[in-house]
């Protein structure tokens, strides 16, 4: 492994209620991108299925292989029309629905410790870094307490005792207009080429702050 700046973006594959996850597709095309400020990064990727084990087993996995230094990761917020980049990340779980393997948790918190963790302050600069490109992106303070939570929550216990990451950031991104339903009056929807856009622009500033991250650790 060499000392160029690594960058690990994930999505999640399909679950109860979305056969069509579109982190899928926004993943694959961030990986594709070829710009000059990407040229010393090693960006690589993960899509993890939509279970609580194998949030547990391949988040551990992926962070060993790649060794990043910041993960950006996305996943699908089925009610909402906008972005919604992330600041914190609660220590809950559903008790009311299984996941892709129908398992269900016997108890609604993931484990000891405070009732939220925060992302950090950078989550501000992913913020502003999507909002230029023109997408309708706003703060959270709840990720849910479903699989996009849990996943939180374990990356920023990842970032605070991993040698490596030092940034874990969440977005969740809506469901997508596809096809001829791109942009119907009333009902307008982010497509996959905007929310590209955004990505891009938010990969960007994760590269600037990992740099920053590890000048000043």
């Amino acid at each position: 492994m060499n000392d160029r700046l690594r960058i690990l973006v994930t999505g999640f594959g399909p679950f109860p209620g979305a056969p069509y996850n579109p982190t899928q597709a926004l993943v694959e095309r961030l990986l594709r991108l070829r710009r000059p400020a990407f040229a010393d990064v090693d960006i690589s990727s993960h899509i993890f299925p939509v279970t609580y084990k194998a949030v547990d087993l391949e988040l551990p996995q992926a962070l060993a292989k790649h060794r990043p230094q910041a993960i950006l990761m996305f996943g699908l917020a089925g009610r909402t029309k906008h972005v919604r980049i992330e600041t914190r990340a609660r220590n809950a779980v559903t008790l009311l629905w299984p996941d892709a393997a129908q398992t269900r948790v016997r108890k609604g918190s993931i484990g000891l410790g405070p009732d939220a963790m925060r992302f950090g302050p950078h989550t501000l600069r992913l913020l502003r870094a999507a909002l230029a490109t023109g997408i309708d992106a706003r703060p959270s303070r709840d990720a849910g307490s479903y699989l996009c939570n849990y996943l939180s929550w374990r990356a920023i216990e990842a970032a605070s005792t991993d040698n490596h990451l030092r940034l874990a950031s969440f977005v969740h991104i809506p469901p997508l207009a596809r096809g001829s339903a791109l942009r119907r009056k009333g009902n307008a929807r982010i497509t996959l080429d905007e929310l590209v856009d955004a990505g891009e622009a938010m990969l960007l500033e994760m590269v600037v702050l990992a740099r920053q991250a590890v000048l000043t650790s």
